[in-house]
């Protein structure tokens, strides 16, 4: 089958950052689909792997996570799929990714693709849904009758832009998501937000302009570090934070007044442990399909890139890279 790997990390703009391979047909095991990948979508942890990463000598690495296709075969022991069906998963950090012609699965992460949209706009969609919803009900543990307010840094990225779906359209909350240019506040509006406030101000000054004093809930996206001291400002006493990126330090001592609660969210965890609950993914992301077909959420794509090939995926990378992007970047083959 055809794929696209690295060997080494590289910058984007190294002809060799991303290369186009020819490798052997992978096999399910017992709990996996063989899926054909009809499309996929690049996110920030697909350039952070591939700049630090050291494959095996010998050993190319295969990248991509958001995916959708059709179920071409399935483990014996598989229970939720036969061939034929069409999909949507976010797969796992620890296996072969979604960049190449086929690619095995583990069914307890694999959602129904939704019959609405093509595979392109499916596959914007899983790992952002999955990251949002286990950041809303997972981590903030928001109860859906709740009424107070909920507050998105970046509002206007891919997890941002689903984020602010959910919570408007399946909470009470008051959502105030942030941004900093015209287009990113517009996007972020349309997402859902009640309000738009300008991350390049101190977040807790933004939201005392709304005539909020504090969030109860905050979900910090991006720039964590640079944002804390306003965090510890904006959170509201026995509030709850989570946190996606990566921080080379995040102090959580100036929280303990005010009995914060501070949880990180990272989609992997379920299929990197094996954890007992692993098949709630596949449940949200069916749930999430349901979601989208009754137009309860829509999907984020802003660009789409008709061909999957090392040269393709090499122009997606640096455009994560630039960090302004605005929703998400799908790759179909034509």
């Amino acid at each position: 089958m055809k794929a696209v790997g690295f060997t080494a990390p590289h910058p984007i703009d190294h002809p060799e950052a991303l290369v186009d391979l020819e490798l052997s047909d992978p096999a399910p095991g017992p709990r996996d689909l063989l899926v054909r990948v009809h499309a996929v979508s690049v996110n920030p942890v697909d350039v952070k792997v591939r700049a630090a990463a050291q494959p095996p000598e010998g050993h190319p690495r295969v990248l991509g996570f958001d995916a959708a296709g059709v179920v071409e075969a399935v483990g014996d022991a598989v229970e939720h799929f036969t061939p034929g069906d069409e999909v949507f998963y976010a797969g796992a950090i620890d296996r072969s990714g979604s960049n190449a012609e086929l690619q095995v699965v583990d069914e307890r992460v694999v959602g129904r693709k939704p019959r609405r949209l093509d595979f392109a706009n499916a596959a914007s969609l899983p790992l952002t849904s999955l990251t949002a919803w286990e950041i809303l009900f997972d981590r903030l543990r928001v109860p859906s009758d709740a009424e107070q307010t909920l507050l998105v840094v970046n509002g206007a990225g891919g997890v941002g832009s689903i984020l602010v779906q959910l919570a408007r359209r399946l909470t009470k909350l008051r959502v105030v998501a942030t941004a900093s240019r015209p287009e990113t506040k517009a996007w972020a509006e349309r997402m859902g937000a009640h309000h738009v406030i300008d991350h390049h101000e101190p977040l807790h000054e933004g939201l005392r302009a709304l005539g909020i004093e504090h969030a109860e809930w905050i979900a910090g996206l991006t720039a964590s570090d640079r944002h804390h001291a306003a965090l510890v400002e904006a959170i509201a006493p026995q509030g709850r934070i989570a946190l996606i990126d990566d921080p080379k330090a995040f102090d959580i001592v100036p929280f303990k007044r005010k009995s914060v609660t501070v949880s990180w969210e990272l989609m992997f965890t379920r299929s990197l442990y094996g954890t007992a609950d692993l098949d709630a993914q596949h449940r949200i992301l069916d749930e999430v399909s349901r979601l989208v077909d009754d137009r309860v959420v829509v999907p984020t794509t802003q660009r789409r890139i008709d061909r999957i090939d090392a040269a393709a995926l090499r122009e997606a990378h640096a455009a994560i890279e630039s960090g302004k992007s605005i929703g998400k970047l799908v790759l179909a083959r034509a």
